[in-house]
């Protein structure tokens, strides 16, 4: 397995975790590396113990590895550019929103909570040496096919987990986005303190 690194820190201005700053989403993954099966229950243990409204924890996953059928299903229905480079994480997983109960009653926070899940697993990850990134270009029918889903449950998101590779493999316009700057919009304009 081939270690690359490269330092994609966020500049932040407040401290924040060292998982948190050093977070960010490649599309260059190694083709040959493994996520251990411990490290990738963790990964899932750290969602598990997200919030949720009422505790209903309304977020459930198929974890696909790279080398599996269902990992060919969840890469076949990518679209785009994500179907260029995905192919090379070592797991995808299709975050899944249950925004129904069993009664048939809707459940409004269920994408909200699973984002939740999605964002400790993502940290998680990164603590554990891993990256990931999130995707939300792939063919949803697809999908609940492959997998037989329940109606209940809407696909939400595709988040590739996976050692980080090396970006000269990637196509030029990828390549290019793999170095470009990290930037976010100042605190400023995302946070109003009320008077």
């Amino acid at each position: 397995m081939t270690l690359v690194t490269q330092n994609r820190h966020a500049d932040t201005t407040a401290p924040l975790l060292d998982a948190l700053v050093a977070r960010w989403s490649p599309r260059a993954y190694d083709p040959t590396a493994d996520v251990p099966t411990e490290t990738l229950k963790t990964v899932f243990e750290a969602a598990r113990w997200a919030p949720s409204a009422n505790n209903v924890q309304p977020w459930r996953f198929v974890v696909a590895r790279r080398g599996t059928e269902g990992f060919a299903k969840v890469h076949d229905a990518l679209l785009g550019f994500n179907k260029t480079w995905a192919d090379s994480a070592a797991v995808l997983v299709v975050n899944l929103a249950e925004v129904v109960d069993a009664d048939g009653n809707p459940r409004p926070w269920a994408r909200y909570d699973l984002g939740q899940a999605v964002a400790h697993l993502t940290v998680q990850a990164q603590h554990e040496g891993l990256h990931t990134h999130q995707m939300g270009g792939f063919d949803t029918a697809r999908i609940r096919d492959a997998f037989e889903l329940d109606d209940r449950l809407e696909v939400v998101s595709v988040t590739a987990i996976g050692v980080l590779g090396d970006a000269a493999t990637l196509p030029d316009a990828l390549r290019e986005r793999e170095h470009a700057p990290r930037v976010r919009l100042p605190l400023e304009e995302l946070v109003t303190v009320a008077a």
